[in-house]
């Protein structure tokens, strides 16, 4: 597999790894959805101001207001997350240049 493939595959892998803890496998709860941003995501959260992160987090993503997130739903949080790091990275690599 090549390197995009394999982070494809984690991203997929990670989202299951979390969804199966209450047995579904195909959405994330709250508390799964908690469990995976403290662990996977750890940094993020310690910059956020706002204790109830999760909580917002869930509902701007949760489309059909099911209090769960399928993988479709969970994706705009990576790509929002990634597209943040890429400004800081393209930021970071413009210092370095001066």
């Amino acid at each position: 597999m090549t390197e995009l493939e394999k982070c494809m595959e984690s991203m997929i892998q990670i989202f299951h790894h979390y969804a199966v803890e209450d047995g579904d496998g195909k959405t994330l709860s709250k508390k799964e959805l908690k469990k995976l941003v403290e662990t996977e995501l750890p940094t993020f959260l310690k910059a956020q101001k706002n204790p109830k992160i999760v909580d917002c987090i869930l509902k701007d993503l949760d489309q059909n207001k099911d209090d769960k997130l399928d993988f479709e739903e969970f994706i705009p949080l990576v790509t929002g997350l990634s597209m943040a790091c890429e400004k800081c990275y393209c930021l970071y690599q413009k210092k370095g240049k001066k």
